[in-house]
């Protein structure tokens, strides 16, 4: 331990009994006589000079500093803690009175997020979602050996006129050249991809790929329905590629020869074949379901909706295609049965016109050509379309929208709209200043209405106060939920 000697004792001593001195005084920078930093020593001439006096002001502040570890806080520091405190204390009143009133603001704002609205362009409809049953005028064709399989000559959904050939059947006693045509196919097929580069034509990279699409969409699908059709259309684009590729082959080569091979047999399997023709002009469909004879366009009296739930149909279900039949449907004309108890429905009449949503969103002018009253306030209803009609060959019952009606126009919400004595009125504000507006109300579902200004003569016709204001324009700003008072001082 550093032993302390007497002079560096009484120097702390000095020290201490100065601070304390300057701790009894009150600093003034002014006052040189009663400053405690100032020391004067006289020089030979009796003149006062000042010795290191910033010097000495920092030894005793770095004396304060020793004594003020050693005693208590002093009370510079003990009223800084208490201000910051304050401050704090201001700080958290004001940070929770803030958020009160956000709090309140927000909940107002979500419960009436605005006082008024303005007008805008916009369209309303009446719609309403249904199981429809496809009804169509076909005929089914068939011929004695269909027992035999048959060929397509015209594709699902082509047009033939009376008397075309549509299909045939093959001749008896085919199963072995079936078989040597379909191990040639595969022999061509290899000898295809190995001479690929030497068949540059467009035709053949268009077999190609959709060929690839066919396949990719097998691999998407646990539909054997689906995955049936899917194999037949690759089999027929790979025959009309092998077809292509004997025309581009050179004579002689052994793909040319597989292919005039498969040829023979194609024309020996053909020779004898009942071909099938169209009875009237329509499209082709080969999809047979059995209900050509039932669901018919003679007699629309006995659909109804008892009818129709006993046949026991799935909505959205594809109809197979047949490998022993086709049948011509008009393509000029279809119909489409639903039930409905909507009011719309029940004050449907004959001869209506409104649009229905098909399958593919596409809206189509339709016709009410009979209704049906059933019980518990519905009504079976029958519409004619006179397009439409191809993309439903693949089905007998699908969902469809029925468009009652659809207005554009001014678009306001019902609760901007206010009636007196069979009139509608708005409340239009301006700077400040309301105006009861007169508007004619043309079509409104449950939240809004599309309204438009009357005209001169229905003005003249209403009778109406002519100080009363009749007409409002695009982004007039309207009232939500007027009150009585906003009613009253409206002009």
């Amino acid at each position: 331990m550093k032993k302390i000697t007497k002079k560096e004792k009484k120097k702390e001593e000095n020290e201490e009994q100065e601070f304390k001195e300057y701790k009894n005084l009150t600093f003034n920078e002014e006052s040189e006589d009663e400053n405690p930093f100032i020391k004067q020593v006289k020089n030979e001439s009796g003149k006062i000079k000042i010795k290191n006096k910033k010097k000495n002001k920092k030894k005793f502040q770095k004396t304060e500093s020793i004594f003020n570890d050693k005693e208590v806080p002093s009370s510079n520091v003990i009223i800084k803690r208490k201000i910051n405190i304050k401050r704090l204390a201001i700080i958290v009143l004001l940070t929770i009175a803030v958020c009160t009133y956000l709090t309140i603001a927000v909940y107002h704002l979500i419960k009436n997020p605005t006082d008024s609205v303005m007008v805008n362009e916009g369209s309303i409809s009446q719609e309403e979602t249904v199981d429809g049953y496809i009804i169509r005028d076909e005929t089914v064709i068939k011929g004695e050996n269909y027992k035999n399989g048959m060929v397509e000559i015209k594709s699902e959904g082509s047009k033939v006129a009376s008397g075309d050939p549509v299909f045939r059947y093959y001749s008896s006693g085919e199963e072995d050249l079936k078989n040597k045509i379909a191990e040639l196919d595969i022999k061509i097929q290899e000898a295809i991809e190995k001479n690929n580069e030497s068949l540059p034509s467009s035709d053949t990279r268009l077999l190609d790929t959709q060929i690839e699409t066919t396949l990719s969409e097998v691999t998407n699908t646990n539909d054997i329905q689906k995955i049936n059709e899917f194999k037949k259309n690759i089999a027929q684009n790979i025959t009309k590629k092998a077809k292509i590729a004997g025309e581009l082959s050179p004579a002689g080569s052994y793909l040319k020869k597989l292919i005039d091979e498969r040829s023979g047999y194609e024309n020996e399997l053909n020779f004898g074949a009942e071909y099938v023709n169209a009875t009237k002009s329509g499209i082709v469909s080969y999809r047979i379901d059995g209900l050509e004879e039932i669901l018919t366009t003679n007699d629309f009296s006995k659909i109804n909706k008892e009818f129709l739930q006993n046949l026991n149909l799935k909505t959205g279900q594809i109809i197979s295609e047949s490998s022993e039949s086709g049948k011509i449907v008009n393509n000029f004309i279809g119909y489409i049965a639903c039930t409905s108890k909507t009011n719309e429905a029940n004050s449907a009449k004959i001869g209506d016109s409104v649009k229905l949503a098909l399958p593919s969103s596409k809206e189509v002018e339709a016709k009410i050509e009979y209704i049906t009253k059933e019980e518990n306030n519905e009504v079976t209803i029958i519409f004619s379309i006179n397009e439409g009609i191809e993309e439903l060959l693949s089905y007998r019952k699908v969902s469809i929208d029925i468009i009652w009606w659809d207005a554009s126009g001014f678009k306001v919400p019902n609760s901007c709209i206010i009636e007196e004595n069979g009139l509608n009125y708005v409340i239009r504000t301006r700077a400040g200043y309301l105006d009861k507006v007169l508007v004619k109300v043309q079509k409104a579902t449950e939240n809004y209405s599309i309204v438009t200004n009357y005209s001169t003569s229905e003005i003249e016709e209403l009778d109406i106060e002519e100080d009363v204001t009749t007409s409002i324009i695009l982004y007039d700003e309207l009232l939500l939920k007027p009150t009585d008072e906003q009613i009253k001082n409206a002009t």
